[in-house]
Order: C-alpha cells, then sequence, then structure tokens
C-alpha cells in the first residue's frame, strides 16, 4: 500500500470515535493490550493539516497499544493484518481539552492506519 489521502469530512466535528474499515484485513487481528506494526497519517479534522506521518519517515511504527492515545487503544482492536482503518477521534480521546499541554490538545483528529503485523 502506499501513502493514502485522507478525505476532508463535512460538518462539525464527531464527539465521538468514529471507525470506518477503507479496507478489511484478512491476517491476524489486533487485540487489546497487544503490539502493533503501523503505518499511519493523522491530520487536524477542522483544518486538514497533516500533523503526524510515519509514511514520511520511511519506516512503520510498532507500539504496545497500552501507550497511545485512548482512541487508538479503542479503534486499531478487531483490525486484521493488511487493513487500513479511518479513525476520527474527539479531543477526550486524543490529546485532551484545550490548554492541555499538548499542541493537539482540544483538536479533533483523523488518522488513517495500516496494520501490518501484531506482536
Amino acid at each position: 500500500m502506499s501513502k493514502p489521502e485522507v478525505e476532508f469530512q463535512e460538518g462539525p466535528a464527531p464527539t465521538e470515535l468514529t471507525i470506518k474499515d477503507l479496507v478489511i484485513g484478512d491476517g491476524v487481528e489486533a487485540v487489546p493490550h497487544g503490539v502493533v506494526d503501523v503505518h499511519y497519517v493523522g491530520v487536524e479534522f477542522e483544518s486538514g493539516e497533516e500533523f503526524d506521518s510515519s509514511w514520511n519517515r520511511g519506516q512503520s511504527a510498532n507500539f504496545p497499544l497500552d501507550a497511545l492515545i485512548p482512541g487508538w487503544q479503542e479503534g486499531i482492536p478487531g483490525m486484521k493484518v493488511g487493513g487500513r482503518r479511518q479513525l476520527t477521534v474527539p479531543p477526550e480521546l486524543a490529546y485532551g481539552p484545550a490548554g492541555g499541554g499538548h499542541r493537539l490538545s482540544g483538536k479533533t483528529l483523523v488518522f488513517v492506519i495500516d496494520l501490518i503485523g501484531v506482536g
């Protein structure tokens, strides 16, 4: 797969985690508290501006799910290797409310995640 284009979403930002499968994988399933190997791109919901991408670094990212934002902890389990999933994550499940000390605090974030492997 190649780096995805994240489509701009119309309307107000959702207040709940929104999960949309773009490609259904047929490999091993990611489980809660597991380790995942992913390629991803993240954009701000309102501006569509990209703030992070493993594709730009030229290598996938390997993480224990428990070390990630709650939106990923909830949104990745159930994905299968080979799948591509879009997560739209409200601030409460990302970096917290505005003024929380992170540059993305208070922002709704959209991620497109490719599950490369599970550990």
